[in-house]
């Protein structure tokens, strides 16, 4: 836990300190969920605390994960969260009452059409690259596939680009998460999820604003989200991708996972 805003991060490229004026008026949180609120697949107890603390503030804190939708819907209930998006930007779960309204990014038609080819891909990477294994948590993926390289099976870093690749032949948007291997068809991705949500939730555009956003990941796959927001933040299990990162955030935590989560919201918070 932090008491100011400069005790935050340090820069990996220089170290330097967060100014505590840089988070002033900062309106939300968008979030990576796998290795930055959880640890070993739960909700680490100090991003639990830290999201009621935001939620209790006013603070809206939006999740974009590469987590299927099955696995998503029972947690929303429960977890603080103005919203989550599945499966990188391909469909979303918004709060509404008790329960939660699913909105897609793509039509039903186009679903239709993509499930086919990801099947296909799917059989081609389980056929031609050995020891490799779809995600235990393919069968609510909707929109996506998901090859597991480091929650229930391992694989090394030549593995890891070999399913990379063959995504990529097929035609498939590819990423690497903390623990695995996303492919999906179409243009979504992390950033269109963000200014998804803000337009439904808020009715505003996220470009004029997103200086006054903070994100927060661990992964190589929240790189696009680094480049894009200037209030960016690493957790510290980041650097764990050192050698595959070519963006790095602005700042990054002394702490890891949900401990490195809770700076950062007590840094919004002291901000505000």
């Amino acid at each position: 836990m932090i008491d100011r805003p400069a005790e935050l991060s340090i820069i990996l490229s220089q170290a330097v300190e967060l100014d505590p004026g840089a988070l002033h008026g900062v309106l939300g949180i968008f979030t990576d969920i796998d290795d930055t609120l959880t640890a070993e697949g739960r909700l680490d107890p100090p991003a639990a605390a830290a999201l009621a603390e935001l939620q209790a503030a006013g603070v809206p804190v939006i999740a974009v994960t590469g987590r299927p939708l099955g696995w998503c819907v029972p947690h929303l209930g429960i977890w603080p969260l103005a919203a989550m998006v599945a499966e990188n930007g391909g469909v979303a779960l918004i709060p509404d009452g008790d329960g939660a309204r699913i909105e897609y990014a793509q039509s039903a038609a186009e679903r239709a059409a993509n499930a086919l080819r990801l099947r296909a891909t799917a059989e081609r990477v389980l056929r031609e690259l050995p020891g490799t294994a779809l995600a235990r948590d393919s069968d609510g993926r909707v929109t996506d596939i998901a090859v597991d390289h480091s929650e229930f099976t391992r694989l090394d870093e030549a593995s890891i680009a070999a399913v990379v690749r063959l995504m990529q032949e097929e035609g498939l948007t590819a990423t690497v998460s903390s623990i695995h291997v996303n492919g999906w068809i179409g243009g979504h991705s992390k950033l269109t999820a963000a200014q998804w949500m803000l337009r439904r939730l808020y009715g505003r555009e996220l470009a004029p604003e997103i200086g006054r956003w903070a994100y927060v990941g661990d992964s190589t796959n929240d790189q696009q989200m680094f480049a894009a927001c200037p209030l960016s933040v690493g957790v510290a299990n980041l650097r764990r991708f050192a050698a595959q990162l070519r963006t790095w955030p602005r700042f990054i935590t002394a702490g890891e996972r949900g401990a490195g989560f809770a700076e950062v919201a007590r840094a919004v918070l002291a901000g505000r």
